[in-house]
């Protein structure tokens, strides 16, 4: 069923709510999936999502609790006891999930729900998922698998599948490995059922990608993308199987790092969203205002020192702002193809000078149709010649050293293990609008001395 939130359904759920009308509540979001109902929650007040949580059963709440953005989940889970979450959340979640939930409490309250958890292995996987950095590939696996080893039968193999998919939600790969737990490789479904009772599984494995627990997300997310991969194994320093991660989550870890990169791009530091305070917004976003008014402040500096050449020629002030516009829409054009093919792996094996060579060579033809254009149009208006000239050429100059700045400085951000979509943002445009209005002016004083 496709749900599709709106205005009507709010009102009449708080209208119930606020009735506690219980039988009606539960008619109106028990055929809902959890992430609808999720959504749902996050439109309502915390004692009215309180309300709701507590109709609904133990295993929808938790799949819902996991489906929630950070901060609704952590006002809703903040003032539950210890105990609650471990049984009526923690419990009916996958390892991954649990890691995460319980990392985003206080550390009193951590020891507290892993202590009240009953399935003592259960505490004991979370526990060592917690140790992993929360941006590795330990840190977004889950440890709830299928696997087998390599010296059974078809038919031993079959029997130890159907024990251990009782405790696996969903699986895609069999995973086999040999008396140390070290992986052998992968076992097909297909293959499985067509094979022999007496073969053994050994001869039926195929080798699969694998990632470390210490590998980046963004680099699992790659390697699952490039490889077409629903699930990946992971592996310890030596080989021996932890988990596996699944399509699903390496899904967030794209949508995160997305976020991540259009936010620094647009100069907002930090994980933020329109929900957050004031404050939280404001300090987001102000080093990168600052760093505009800083710009903003050199740009006039440069302006007032050619003060002489707009007095004598002040029809030169209508073309600043077209100057300055057009270094930036380069600069932001040039250094997002490069934040996108370093965040893709998608550059290929060519050199930064190529890079910055084929930018400059795109810059040199975008920039000749500009400067004809704007060629063209000052002749048309009856411009003088000089400033024809000026604006033409000023034109070509500035695309050309924007192109160069936007490819370059990405390329070395992320040499210096900087993440590159910092360059940019409003770093990137300041720079240029600076410097582009020193080339005008620059271009503007030899045109006006030769003609």
């Amino acid at each position: 069923m496709n749900f599709e939130l709106n205005k009507e359904f709010i009102e009449q759920l708080q209208t119930a709510i606020q009735e506690h009308a219980d039988v009606q509540i539960e008619s109106m979001v028990k055929e809902l999936h959890p992430a609808d109902i999720a959504e749902i929650l996050g439109e309502l007040e915390t004692e009215e999502r309180q309300y709701l949580i507590n109709l609904l059963p133990e295993e929808i709440t938790a799949d819902t609790i996991v489906e929630l953005e950070e901060d609704e989940r952590g006002e809703l889970l903040k003032d539950l006891p210890s105990q609650e979450i471990a049984h009526s959340v923690i419990e009916h979640v996958d390892s991954d999930d649990a890691a995460d939930i319980i990392s985003e409490l206080p550390e009193d309250k951590q020891d507290e729900v892993l202590s009240n958890i009953s399935d003592i292995e259960q505490a004991g996987d979370i526990v060592d998922l917690l140790n992993y950095a929360p941006d590795s590939a330990g840190g977004l696996m889950a440890t709830e698998l299928v696997s087998v080893n390599e010296e059974l039968t078809v038919r031993a193999c079959i029997e130890e599948i159907r024990k251990q998919a009782s405790e696996v939600d969903e699986f895609f790969y069999v995973f086999v490995t040999d008396s140390q737990d070290m992986l052998k490789g992968v076992l097909h479904l297909k293959k499985l059922l067509l094979a022999k009772d007496t073969e053994l599984i050994k001869n039926l494995i195929e080798d699969i990608r694998y990632v470390k627990t210490d590998d980046d997300c963004e680099e699992v997310a790659n390697i699952m993308r490039k490889y077409d991969l629903v699930s990946v194994p992971v592996v310890d320093s030596i080989g021996r199987l932890k988990g596996r991660i699944t399509i699903d989550d390496v899904v967030d870890v794209i949508k995160d790092e997305a976020e991540e990169d259009y936010q620094l791009m647009s100069g907002i530091t930090g994980d933020i969203d329109s929900n957050d305070s004031v404050f939280k917004l404001t300090r987001a976003r102000i080093p990168w205002l600052l760093i505009g008014l800083a710009g903003g402040i050199l740009g006039s500096v440069v302006i007032g020192g050619f003060d002489s050449q707009l007095i004598k020629h002040p029809e030169m002030a209508f073309f600043i702002p077209l100057i300055a516009a057009m270094g930036g829409n380069v600069a932001i054009q040039s250094s997002s193809i490069i934040v996108q093919g370093l965040a893709n792996n998608s550059l290929g094996l060519d050199s930064a000078s190529r890079k910055i060579i084929k930018e400059v060579l795109v810059a040199l033809v975008n920039g000749s149709i500009v400067a004809l254009i704007a060629l063209i149009y000052n002749m048309v208006v009856g411009q003088s010649f000089a400033l024809c000239l000026t604006v033409s050429i000023s034109l070509i100059t500035v695309v050309l050293f924007a192109a160069i700045v936007g490819t370059s400085l990405p390329l070395a951000f992320e040499k210096i293990k900087i993440d590159p979509a910092v360059a940019t943002g409003p770093f990137i445009t300041t720079t240029n609008d600076i410097m582009g209005m020193i080339i005008y002016f620059f271009v503007s004083f030899q045109c006006y001395s030769w003609f």
